[in-house]
């Protein structure tokens, strides 16, 4: 379904999406979706957040390679998946999350963030504290005094920082109290084969902010081990050249929470794999299958690791699972045939087990391979990289902030082959 969309320059036909709609069919999850399809008058660009699509429609001639080539330089993909993740990312900061139900709530609102975020087409306003001054929030009292006197959210006058050469932040700000926390998170891409080898494993990190400072700080961020990170992106208020020359993050922040800055660590360096799972799975055995997995913790400097979900998605011959677990609780779809143990915290002192027989379709072919394990985990106080922030110094302001840090590692797609 298509329940919202939102048109500039010119009307863009709903049937466009019939070609989304075709390749939506052909793949068998949402991340295996393309990013970007061409359509003979359109390149359709979408991203899958919050069990939605948001798709952009950027136009093209399609009559010659010369042309289509130039719009593309004109319009990178990137650019665009990009503005679309700050959609989402405005969508969450004003209304707390971004679902279908909330947005079609808020239509209004929506409608009025998006005709300030793209002006005739072009990415305008969109840092969060802005929008926030040219759009205000929603909350019960706003929404009931607008309904009596029929006001809308949008403000009469322009955000002061728009007019200033610090775009990003609103003049004026003060707090009774100065706080500045950072989250340094760190997500681990990784493929195990069967005897526990890494084949391959990299880090994608990011780091979050949430700024509450008085007046105009300027602030210096530094790292003990920057020569760590491989590929870096920036928001927009980071100085780059001091960057280049000193590897030291300096910028006057925006007010409120963002990400400061993304980065990745490549597979040529050496990533700790802080989980293993001992696994035995056969389905040739009489009457049967037969499953056995145990999860340990390793190389996570004593940390506690959380929220343990171990996923498998079995072949098709499977119809049900008969288990014991010592530890969380399992599932199993029969219609997906996907089975879900969620562990929780792993005991170092008793280890989380999972064991027990796979009841199979009779006269079903033998299973030519085993299912992979897709893992997901989160380990608090830990950078698994070895990441570690320095200091923290401010200027232009003359009272002392609270700082604080905080570092967390998770799991992106990381998957055990069996």
């Amino acid at each position: 379904d298509i329940f919202m969309e939102k048109h500039w320059k010119s009307v863009v036909s709903r049937s466009v999406c019939d070609y989304f709609f075709d390749q939506q069919r052909k793949v068998g999850s949402p991340e295996d979706m393309p990013p970007v399809i061409a359509t003979p008058h359109h390149y359709l660009i979408s991203i899958h957040r919050c069990s939605m699509f948001f798709v952009a429609a950027c136009m093209t001639e399609g009559r010659s390679m010369l042309v289509i080539s130039f719009l593309y330089f004109l319009v990178p993909p990137l650019f665009v998946i990009e503005f679309l993740h700050r959609v989402v990312d405005t969508f969450e900061d004003y209304f707390s999350e971004c679902t279908e139900s909330i947005i079609k709530e808020h239509y209004v609102v929506v409608y009025e963030l998006l005709d300030e975020m793209l002006d005739n087409g072009f990415p305008l306003a969109t840092e969060s504290n802005i929008l926030k001054e040219l759009i205000k929030p929603p909350n019960i009292l706003r929404t009931i005094a607008n309904t009596v006197t029929g006001k809308s959210n949008v403000s009469a006058t322009l955000p002061s920082g728009q007019l200033s050469n610090v775009p990003w932040r609103r003049t004026g700000v003060k707090y009774t109290n100065n706080e500045a926390y950072f989250d340094v998170v760190e997500e681990v891409d990784a493929i195990i084969d069967k005897a526990g080898s890494t084949v391959f494993a990299e880090i994608q990190g990011y780091i979050d902010c949430c700024i509450k400072l008085s007046g105009m700080p300027d602030l210096t961020l530094s790292f003990m081990n920057p020569r760590l990170f491989d590929d870096v992106s920036f928001h927009p208020c980071a100085r780059f050249k001091r960057w280049e020359s000193e590897r030291i993050l300096s910028f006057i922040p925006p007010d409120g929470n963002f990400r400061l800055m993304s980065y990745h660590i490549g597979s040529q360096n050496i990533v700790a794999i802080p989980i293993y799972i001992r696994h035995n799975i056969s389905f040739r055995e009489a009457g049967g299958g037969r499953l056995d997995l145990t999860v340990g913790p390793k190389q996570t400097i004593g940390r506690t690791v959380e929220s343990v979900v171990i996923e498998i998605p079995m072949p098709k011959s499977v119809l049900n699972c008969s288990l014991v677990q010592n530890q969380g609780k399992y599932s199993f779809d029969p219609v997906s045939k996907v089975l879900m143990w969620d562990v929780g915290r792993i005991d170092t002192s008793k280890l989380p087990n999972l064991r027990g027989t796979i009841n199979l379709q009779s006269g079903a072919a033998a299973v030519e391979s085993n299912p992979a394990i897709n893992v997901r985990f989160t380990i608090s106080q830990l950078a698994v990289s070895g990441l570690k922030v320095n200091r923290l110094d401010m200027y232009g302001e003359k009272y002392k902030p609270f700082k604080g840090v905080k570092y967390i590692t998770k799991a992106g797609r990381f998957q055990i082959r069996m």
